[in-house]
C-alpha cells in the first residue's frame, strides 16, 4: 500500500468530481491536504469534513488559480500552515463542448486561463517552496488522443498543459522535482452530467469506445495519482499516464 505520511499536498479544483476523490485518496494515504476551490465553497467544505472524519488533516482554501495573486496565496497557505509543500495536483479545470465555429474569444480565454495559465502559476509558486523529492501531477484528458468533435478549445488547452508539463519536467528535474500528467478518459462527474456530455445516447458511444466497458469514476484516478506522488515513482518524470479504460 502506498503511504504518503508526513507529506503535504495541494489539490486544486477539489470541491467535487475527480479533485474531491484525489484529495480524499491522498489523505487516506497519510498526506495533509489543502482543499482548493474557486466557487463551490460548500462542496469543498464537505470534502474537508470527509477527510477530517477519516482522522486526517485538511485545510479549506478558496482561490482562483488563474489569478497570480490568488495562486501565490494558495501555496503560501500550505507552507504557512504545515511548513512545507511536497505534492501539487493541478486538477482545476473548466470545459465546454461546442462546434469550433461557435467558440467565442471570451470562452477561449476562460478555458485557457484556468486550464493552462492556472497550472503554470501554481507550478511556478509551488516549485519555489518544494525541495528535492517534490512532485507535481497535472490532470489533463484522454481527449488529447480521441480528439472528439466539439472539443477543440478544451482539448487543445489540455494538450498545451501536457506539452508544458513535459518541458517543465526537464527544467525542474535538475532540482529533483518531478512533473507528470494523468489523462482521464470519459469520467462520470457532476460537471459532465451538468453539461450533458455523458448523458443519453452519448453514454453508449463512450462505453463502446472504452475497452474496459464502462465510464470512469473519479475514484479510478486515485491509484495513478498516488503512484506518481509516491517514492515508487522516483524515476518517473515528464510522463503522460492515460487512465482511460483503454480508450485512445
Amino acid at each position: 500500500m502506498i503511504r504518503l505520511d508526513g507529506k503535504v499536498a495541494v489539490v486544486t479544483g477539489a470541491s467535487k468530481g475527480i479533485g474531491a476523490a484525489l484529495a480524499k485518496g491522498l489523505a487516506q494515504a497519510g498526506a495533509r491536504i489543502i482543499v482548493n476551490y474557486a466557487s463551490d465553497k460548500a462542496g469543498a467544505a464537505r470534502v474537508v469534513s470527509e477527510i477530517v472524519a477519516l482522522g486526517r488533516e485538511a485545510l479549506l482554501f478558496g482561490a482562483d488559480v488563474s489569478q497570480a495573486e490568488q495562486a501565490r496565496a494558495l501555496v503560501a497557505a500550505a507552507v504557512e500552515r504545515y511548513g512545507q509543500l511536497d505534492i501539487l495536483v493541478n486538477n482545476a479545470g473548466v470545459f465546454r463542448f461546442e462546434p469550433f465555429e461557435d467558440a467565442t474569444e471570451s470562452e477561449f480565454h476562460r478555458i485557457y486561463n484556468t486550464n493552462v495559465l492556472g497550472a503554470l502559476l501554481t507550478m511556478q509558486e509551488a516549485s519555489r517552496h518544494m525541495h528535492r523529492g517534490g512532485t507535481i501531477i497535472n490532470i489533463a484528458t484522454g481527449g488529447i488522443s480521441t480528439l472528439s468533435p466539439g472539443s477543440a478549445i478544451y482539448t487543445s488547452s489540455k494538450a498545451a498543459l501536457v506539452t508544458m508539463s513535459r518541458v517543465i519536467a526537464k527544467e525542474l528535474g535538475t532540482r529533483g522535482i518531478r512533473v507528470n500528467v494523468v489523462c482521464p478518459g470519459a469520467t462520470e462527474t457532476e460537471g459532465a452530467h451538468a453539461l450533458g456530455v455523458i448523458d443519453g445516447p452519448m453514454v453508449k458511444k463512450l462505453v463502446d469506445n472504452t475497452p474496459l466497458g464502462r465510464l470512469g469514476q473519479p475514484e479510478d484516478m486515485v491509484g495513478p495519482v498516488l503512484f506518481l506522488a509516491s517514492k515508487d515513482a522516483h524515476w518517473v518524470t515528464g510522463e503522460v499516464l492515460f487512465a482511460s479504460g483503454g480508450s485512445r
